[in-house]
């Protein structure tokens, strides 16, 4: 999963849904170590690799 992120979505805005309520978005800042970096309005979020269900581009 992490390879296919920074492949396809690296510097592209995004959301991240990891179930229930729990939606992230923002730029791809990031991926590595299994944790992806978005950057949102200068704060950067930090997502489990593992965590994720599913990605989309805005």
């Amino acid at each position: 999963m992490q390879s296919f992120i920074v492949e396809h979505y690296y510097q592209k805005e995004v959301d991240v849904y990891c179930g229930t309520q729990d939606v992230f978005s923002g730029k791809v800042a990031a991926c590595a170590d299994g944790v992806l970096t978005l950057e949102k309005d200068g704060k950067y979020t930090h997502v489990a690799v593992n965590k994720i269900i599913a990605m989309w581009e805005k």
